[in-house]
């Protein structure tokens, strides 16, 4: 009778208790609540890092040291708090330790919408820990915020690949100015986390559009072919393949698969078992006559449709900036391929947008539809002529131009 009398107490005090540490864990207001902004120099400033520690360069075996400062780790970890979760994050660097304060978002919480964290990690060798840990008014324990990091990451990255990077990653450092990740090269890591990264039902769908691309390539009995025309049939698939909610996944695999092709990339390169599936034919894919303008378009709805317009745009822009200094010249019909490709990938991976965009695309389009009228947009100019002409990027002639190009993409017949 006691233990039964305890069962029945327990059954009527857990919804209690869970109750309650919702209510302490939820708020009405996020503590922090920042834009995600990426600059030009942010984007450069990554591809210096991600160059240093190119694994092509890398024989197995070697023990290499990343360096992360504390303005660059703030900015990424604000930025996916921003996309990933329409909140927003701070994160500051002592010695020893790290501070992280962020806010996220919980659509649909009955008592607040927004969960408030607030933790300081302390580095202990390959695995740093939690010193302390607040989740709205909830104080836990820094074991129990450990453990529900251990168990988060091997959900993401799976059983195997959370053992290979845990063994990959020999020691993590704090001090005031940078984030130092020691680890040791091993070449079947990035294979092993690619493939936990993809669950089997993603590659499943990367599949389906990779044997549509291979079906559409061999039937084209010319070299150079229009984007429209690869795009359609693929959205197409993704319209026959829609399930409600799977319409945003369905677009992203049709974009990342026609993206990898129109910049001649290997699928292989973000699924490793597409090393053994057929490859289509090679074609030149142009949009409005020129192939940079399909690339350009293509590379911006990906960013887009995965990682956000902040930084589809960071990146086509920072592009530009590089070809004024030392490359083709600064080409603002460039920035408007970018800019509408943007435009598409937000379209494709908004649940509000993604079914729709689809039966408009299996309706058939033409390549007006997709991209603004751009002969008449200054380009190929050098950085010299650009400052001249515009301002630089600060100037108000050239904050005139990205108005005019974003007012002809939004006037387009797809985008509106």
């Amino acid at each position: 009778m006691r233990l039964q009398r305890f069962v029945i107490l327990l059954l009527a005090v857990l919804p209690l208790a869970l109750g309650g540490a919702a209510l302490l864990a939820l708020s009405a207001r996020p503590e922090i609540d920042r834009a995600a902004e990426i600059a030009p120099e942010d984007i450069e400033h990554a591809r210096e890092i991600l160059a240093d520690n190119d694994p092509r360069k890398l024989k197995a075996g070697t023990i290499r040291t990343v360096h992360i400062n504390e303005q660059d780790l703030d900015l990424a970890v604000n930025y996916l708090a921003r996309q990933y979760a329409n909140g927003g994050a701070r994160v500051t660097l002592s010695d020893t330790t790290l501070a992280v304060h962020a806010s996220l978002e919980v659509p649909g919480a009955p008592f607040g919408r927004y969960v408030n964290i607030a933790a300081i990690v302390r580095e202990n060798g390959a695995v740093p820990r939690f010193e302390r840990l607040r989740i709205g008014q909830l104080p836990l324990p820094g074991p129990l915020g450990d453990a529900l990091v251990r168990a988060g990451l091997a959900f993401y990255l799976g059983i195997d690949g959370y053992r290979s990077a845990l063994q990959a990653v020999k020691e993590v450092r704090f001090d005031g100015d940078a984030l130092a990740l020691t680890y040791e090269w091993d070449p079947d890591l990035t294979d092993t986390v690619r493939a936990a990264l993809l669950p089997r039902k993603e590659q499943e769908r990367i599949y389906a559009y990779q044997m549509r691309l291979v079906e559409i390539s061999r039937q084209m009995r010319t070299k150079e072919v229009s984007l429209v025309d690869l795009l359609v049939p693929l959205f197409s698939l993704a319209d026959d393949r829609s399930r409600g909610a799977e319409a945003v996944a369905e677009n992203r695999a049709a974009i990342l698969v026609l993206t990898l092709y129109v910049n001649q990339k290997g699928l292989s390169r973000f699924v490793p078992a597409a090393r053994e599936w057929p490859r289509p034919d090679a074609r030149r894919v142009t949009l409005n006559g020129r192939s940079d303008f399909a690339q350009h378009f293509t590379v911006s709805a990906a960013l887009a449709a995965n990682a956000g317009g902040v930084l589809s745009d960071a990146v086509g822009l920072y592009k530009e900036i590089a070809d004024a200094r030392e490359g083709s010249g600064f080409s603002f019909n460039d920035i408007a391929a970018d800019r509408a490709g943007t435009r598409f990938g937000e379209l494709a991976a908004s649940s509000e947008t993604a079914l729709q965009l689809q039966k408009r695309l299996s309706a058939g389009v033409t390549e007006r539809d997709l991209m603004p009228e751009t002969r008449d947009l200054p380009e190929f100019m050098p950085e010299a002529e650009f400052r001249r002409r515009f301002g630089g990027l600060e100037g108000a002639k050239y904050r005139q131009m990205i108005a005019e190009i974003e007012r002809r993409v939004a006037g387009l017949n797809l985008y509106r």
